[in-house]
């Protein structure tokens, strides 16, 4: 069954966003090599549960693309094409198509019947 695997949270400023996160709930946020860039910098998050065990659910953090891009959830799916179909006949509507990641999987963004954003995740360690 499909779950939720990974969030992003989006940041005006990302090093005031590290701070309150980290402060707020202890999640350890660091830079993902390789995203030295500005605009493309790119921040993992590792959270824990209440025992400090890492918990199964991680994110990352990341400049704002535009004012209106927030928080986005995404769900582990085995097929970001199937779904991205799925999504478009149930009401939805794929509004970042089918990008990959290198080396890790493929990605696509989506809003629900009420205009919620979510992400669509395939694992695959042969994405280019």
């Amino acid at each position: 069954m499909p779950t939720l695997v990974h969030f992003e949270i989006p940041a005006d400023d990302i090093e005031r966003s590290r701070k309150f996160y980290a402060d707020l709930f202890g999640w350890k946020i660091e830079k993902w090599p390789g995203t030295d860039a500005e605009d493309m910098q790119y921040w993992t998050v590792t959270t824990t549960d209440d025992k400090g065990n890492k918990a199964s659910v991680g994110g990352g953090m990341m400049k704002r693309q535009n004012p209106q891009q927030q928080i986005i959830n995404f769900i582990d799916v085995k097929s970001v094409d199937e779904y991205s179909s799925k999504v478009e006949k149930f009401g939805g509507k794929v509004v970042v198509s089918k990008m990959a990641v290198p080396g890790m999987g493929y990605f696509a963004v989506c809003h629900d019947t009420e205009n919620n954003s979510f992400g669509l995740w395939e694992s695959n360690e042969s994405a280019k």
